[in-house]
């Protein structure tokens, strides 16, 4: 059974599977890392007003299966996650910006 998501006039079933690569795949998710990219993805979510429904992290790449509704756009909301986890992983984690290339991750 499929659960339906509602707003004012729209009943919509979202579901976008997103894959997140460092650059160049660098092995750089494990450990304490991995824990806690968990933790920023779903909080970025709740911000974002997307539903995380299902996430993993892989050695070198993140899945996500997230539900954005209809009124928010894929691209921008990836890029915001994107971004965001981004700069919140360079300032909680200062050893990672060593592992790559400028400011990239």
């Amino acid at each position: 059974m499929r659960d339906w998501q509602s707003q004012a006039h729209v009943k919509h079933y979202c579901r976008y599977h997103i894959v997140f690569v460092p650059k160049y795949r660098k092995k750089a998710i494990f450990g304490t890392l991995r824990r806690e990219i968990g933790s920023i993805f779903r909080d970025l979510c709740r911000q974002a007003g997307v539903e995380l429904v299902e996430g993993y992290a892989m050695r070198d790449h993140i899945h996500m299966l997230l539900m954005i509704p209809p009124k928010f756009s894929v691209a921008n909301t990836v890029g915001l996650l994107k971004g965001k986890s981004a700069i919140r992983i360079f300032r909680e984690h200062l050893q990672v910006k060593r592992n790559f290339s400028g400011r990239h991750f």
